[in-house]
């Protein structure tokens, strides 16, 4: 399994590409609340060949995840919409600690799955270990540094992020083009 330090670290390619300012979620999302889109995304970069449209993109609400705060989610992408083409994030836990402002440490957990193939890729859950970062730094990939603002310690949170926020044109085990969804645990903020 490739680490997070290798899957979202390394934000050369990405971050190159775009230069985007940090904005994210207010933390206010219950379970049941809509879906916060937070960046515009560029045009994709050019590489894979397209694929059919299903018709639709997707919403927070369509992908399926299971298991609480702490626990190792199981995420389930649908077969019948589009990867969404701007960052859309949405609080599945409503932490009560402090909140994540640009420039804060933080400690979380994650687990990844890949869009086109509906993987498992990494998940710091099964290795048992946090994942530490400075929010905003550019330490980590777009879609961490602008998804992970506003979340509370306690929380746990989707991102879906679009490539352009996440690797464009592919790295570190990920496909060009590649759509990311991450479940994260704020397990420490501040």
């Amino acid at each position: 399994m490739q680490t997070l330090a290798r899957i979202i670290g390394s934000v050369a390619v990405a971050a190159a590409a775009v230069a985007l300012t940090a904005c994210g979620s207010d933390g206010k999302d219950s379970s049941a609340g809509p879906s916060t889109t937070t960046a515009e995304l560029s045009a994709p970069p050019a590489a894979a060949a397209p694929t059919a449209s299903k018709g639709r993109e997707c919403t927070a609400e369509d992908i399926g995840v299971t298991g609480g705060f702490g626990e190792t989610p199981t995420i389930t992408i649908p077969d019948d919409c589009d990867p969404p083409k701007q960052l859309v994030t949405k609080d599945l836990v409503e932490g009560t600690g402090p909140e994540a402002k640009p420039g804060t440490p933080v400690e979380m957990n994650y687990s990844l799955v890949t869009w086109s193939d509906k993987t498992k890729l990494d998940s710091s859950f099964d290795r048992g270990q946090t994942f530490p970062l400075t929010l905003g730094a550019g330490s980590v990939i777009p879609g961490w540094d602008q998804g992970l603002v506003g979340i509370k310690q306690g929380g746990r949170r989707l991102l879906i992020i679009p490539p352009d926020l996440g690797y464009g044109q592919g790295g570190n085990g990920i496909k060009p083009n590649e759509t990311l969804v991450f479940v994260t645990d704020a397990v420490k903020v501040g």
